[in-house]
């Protein structure tokens, strides 16, 4: 459940950024917005390899 922390935890720093481009067309913030959702990528890619690892051991 740590990983799961890790995703909500990435998501709600975004909240931020997300509002400062979406409604005041900060640009920066834009940035760091796809910054985080390429973290967030990586992350759950992380995270869906270890399920697959740990579905393939108990096998």
């Amino acid at each position: 459940m740590a990983r799961f922390e890790e995703v909500k935890n990435l998501v709600m720093s975004l909240e931020g950024d997300f509002e400062k481009f979406y409604e005041k067309g900060n640009q920066a913030a834009g940035t760091r917005v796809r910054k985080g959702m390429q973290d967030l990528k990586t992350l759950a890619q992380d995270i869906r390899s270890e399920v697959q690892d740990m579905k393939n051991s108990e096998s």
